[in-house]
């Protein structure tokens, strides 16, 4: 399902972008970019899925349709450069996979188009409106993580019915962290959970948690 949206997404803006395109120089090739703060072998179930549904609508990497990826590797400074290098290279549209990615690739633009991928919150992290009627140059998928988190922590309470007590890890340096700490103590304060949470800025965080072998 999520490929097909995105799928469908894409497919729609190459086929008006092209279109223009064809008019002016036939020969021309319309260009994806590809944008991840990950590196590309970390994403692979993800770039494969993009390829597969592109496919399917007949879009085929290097026959109709051109890719160009950009992975940061993990180094959060140097996605701006990359949605930068991509905004150079005039692509007609540019995939986000991610907040990471999203958010550069706004900065860079505001006439591309710009496909999410999956962001936790686009309204709360201000890429979009409202998920009804997005607005500006940014459309895409939510996974919508604050609301998931409580659920989650219901799910794991039906599982485990003696659940006294729950870690938390998360990283308060995320834009919707907040408000998905507030959706997991609202729940854990219904299910009678008490919680512990772990701040994990870096890997280095992980190493100093408690009672971690």
């Amino acid at each position: 399902m999520r490929r097909n949206v995105i799928g469908l997404a894409l497919s729609a803006m190459l086929y008006t972008l092209g279109y223009s395109v064809e008019a002016q120089q036939p020969a021309k090739i319309p260009r994806i970019g590809y944008l991840t703060q990950a590196s590309l072998s970390g994403v692979s179930a993800r770039t494969n899925a993009l390829r597969q549904g592109l496919r399917e609508l007949g879009y085929i990497e290097g026959q109709n349709i051109a890719i160009e990826w950009r992975a940061a590797d993990g180094n959060r400074e140097r996605v701006q450069a990359l949605a930068a290098e991509l905004v150079r290279l005039k692509v007609e549209v540019i995939v986000t996979g991610g907040e990471g990615a999203t958010r550069p690739a706004k900065e860079a633009t505001s006439t591309i188009p710009i496909v999410m991928a999956q962001d936790g919150d686009p309204v709360f992290n201000g890429f979009v409106a409202s998920l009804a009627r997005p607005g500006g140059n940014i459309t895409g998928l939510s996974t919508l993580a604050p609301e998931l988190s409580g659920k989650r922590l219901e799910l794991l309470k039906e599982t485990i019915p003696k659940l006294s007590r729950v870690a938390v890890f998360g990283s308060s340096t995320r834009r919707d962290f907040a408000e998905i700490l507030t959706e997991i103590e609202r729940a854990a304060a219904a299910l009678g959970v008490k919680l512990q949470r772990f701040d994990v800025l870096s890997a280095k965080d992980i190493a100093r948690i408690p009672g971690r072998r």
